[in-house]
């Protein structure tokens, strides 16, 4: 049985894990950390990770990258692996996250779906093929709640991109007020907002008479549950390390 603390339990993520959880037979939560734990939950809750005294295997992180310190320390402290599936952490953050994979396990990924870290993979052997005469763009698509724009997955395929490029690209977030004509060495990054969208990822290559897109939708909230599970049932097998879904699939 492996044991788990939700870190952000009550949000929306933390809710579907809770709920996902509760339906697995190999793990069980130890305890939820959120600043809105009221006593109504199905497991012990604290406001804050450094309250909470109970032993557990791996803490699921589902949060926000201010409350990245304050995690690192703790599971540093107690040496427990991390699942880090929060995005917008800062350069600063990123370093943090690198130091602190020396002496504890961790599994970074800005998206915790299968199939997005499966374009991925296919980005690798296209990108190279149409790099030099097709226009890269990518447009993604939240709920109106979502913080942080453009999505963790958004440059997370952007980077994938352009690790497969001969000649780097210049992301241009948006393209307002910009009466540039748009470069072939340019990628735009666009972004949108609204209802209760969980996740909408295109790529869109567009060269001489020809267009390739490649879409990926999230249905639900589920799939980044899952794929944080399976991050959790590997990084509590690792050493010290920085891991990410590149190793997991």
């Amino acid at each position: 049985m492996i044991n788990v603390i939700l870190h952000g339990s009550k949000g929306r993520m933390g809710s579907t894990l809770e709920k996902i959880i509760t339906e697995t037979n190999d793990m069980n939560i130890t305890a939820g950390i959120d600043n809105n734990i009221d006593g109504s939950e199905h497991y012990k809750g604290f406001t804050d990770i450094m309250e909470c005294p109970l032993h557990t295997d791996v803490i699921i992180d589902f949060s926000n990258h201010t409350a990245l310190h304050k995690l690192l320390y703790y599971a540093q402290l107690h040496h427990t692996p991390i699942v880090l599936a929060t995005t917008a952490f800062t350069k600063e953050e990123c370093k943090a996250i690198m130091d602190a994979s020396k002496k504890i396990p961790i599994f970074h990924s800005a998206n915790m779906s299968i199939g997005i870290n499966g374009i991925s993979k296919i980005l690798e052997t296209l990108v190279p093929l149409l790099e030099k005469e097709f226009h890269i763009e990518i447009i993604e698509k939240h709920h109106s709640k979502k913080l942080d724009a453009p999505s963790g997955t958004a440059l997370l395929l952007a980077d994938a991109i352009n690790s497969s490029c001969s000649q780097k690209k210049e992301y241009v977030y948006g393209r307002h007020d910009n009466e540039d004509c748009c470069d072939i060495n340019q990628m735009g990054i666009h972004s949108v907002r609204g209802g209760t969208i969980p996740g909408e990822h295109s790529i869109i290559f567009a060269g001489p008479d020809e267009i390739i897109e490649i879409k990926h939708t999230a249905l639900s909230r589920n799939i980044f549950a899952l794929g944080a599970l399976r991050a959790a049932r590997f990084i509590v097998e690792q050493n010290n390390g920085l891991f990410s879904m590149a190793d997991l699939i």
